[in-house]
């Protein structure tokens, strides 16, 4: 039924255009085009490298799931609207993935995880084969999905090539900063401490990169529904390893972590909550966690704070973008 939905939505679109096939856009100098990105993250490079080149419109704001996400019949009008779509791929986007096919007949569509070789890609086994797609927590990662941006729009607008890669020389200055500040964060917590206890397994680059064991209770998608059985064995293994906080996540239900920490405290252990995480989505707009710096920045303060008990960790920096 969603299939027909969508299929509906085309058409009247078209209908209503005059079922012309998108006409070539106009980039001459001076005049902006049109960017439609999925996820905050990447509409946050889109805006840091296209600069006032662009205008640039997303589709998923703070706290939307993009596991679960679908596209309305206002989101299949923006993407029409489109000169460039920008998305993650490797199956973030899950239910969007007929549409965003459908589009990149008259739209250049780029995945932007395509710029990552697939062998620094993980292949959890629960996930039978397919990658994990949440890139952007290794900050090492996503600085090349920040060169994949570039490239196609200084393809796409080559009179602006200079202004693309000064933009995103200057990002990418940032991120590698970035990258430093969340290593020797890390490293405040001592290594048996440094056990990550989530919702889901959103942060598995974060844990490879940055040398932290990672736990999730569901899967790595949040369609993943968790057991009786789940919650027990995470419980468990809390109990047993006396991991004194665990981490809500702004886009997903805080009610399965509290039944995890329920069944810790029937076990003589109590766990706190250690704070909110982003994690599929940015904070609000105008905000520090509202830029993708800001939000990496964010979860690493909340998380070494939690773990080692120490306050204060956070600096003026965070509003950084």
């Amino acid at each position: 039924m969603y299939r027909i939905y969508l299929s509906v939505c085309l058409i009247v679109i078209l209908a209503s255009t005059g079922c012309d096939p998108k006409a070539p856009p106009d980039v001459s100098v001076g005049t902006k085009f049109r960017v439609v990105t999925t996820i905050g993250m990447i509409t946050d490079i889109a805006k840091n490298v296209g600069g006032d080149r662009v205008e640039v419109v997303g589709l998923m704001g703070p706290g939307v799931d993009p596991h679960l996400y679908k596209a309305s019949a206002g989101d299949v009008q923006k993407l029409n609207s489109a000169n460039l779509i920008f998305y993650n791929g490797l199956h973030l986007e899950s239910k969007m993935g007929d549409i965003l096919a459908k589009m990149s007949g008259d739209t250049k569509t780029v995945a932007v995880t395509g710029a990552v070789d697939q062998s620094l890609l993980l292949t959890p086994p629960e996930f039978e084969g397919q990658y994990d797609p949440h890139l952007w927590f290794d900050v090492t990662l996503w600085m090349k999905a920040v060169g994949k941006v570039r490239d196609v729009l200084s393809e796409f607008d080559s009179d602006s090539t200079v202004m693309y890669w000064s933009n995103a020389e200057r990002y990418l200055a940032k991120l590698a900063e970035l990258h430093q500040y969340v290593k020797s964060q890390a490293e405040r917590v001592p290594p048996q401490q440094r056990v990550l206890v989530t919702a889901h397994d959103a942060f598995n680059y974060f844990g490879k990169a940055y040398g932290f064991e990672v736990r999730g209770l569901q899967g790595i998608s949040t369609a993943t529904e968790a057991g009786i059985a789940d919650v027990q064995e995470l419980a468990t293994f809390i109990a047993e390893r006396r991991i004194p906080a665990i981490f809500v996540e702004s886009s997903v239900s805080s009610r399965s972590l509290e039944a995890v920490r329920a069944a810790v405290k029937s076990k003589g252990f109590d766990v706190k909550i250690g704070g909110e995480l982003f994690s599929d989505a940015m904070g609000n707009d105008g905000t520090p966690e509202g830029t993708y710096i800001g939000m990496v920045r964010h979860n690493i303060d909340t998380i070494v704070s939690a773990l080692t008990g120490e306050s204060g960790i956070r600096t003026s920096s965070t509003a950084e973008n």
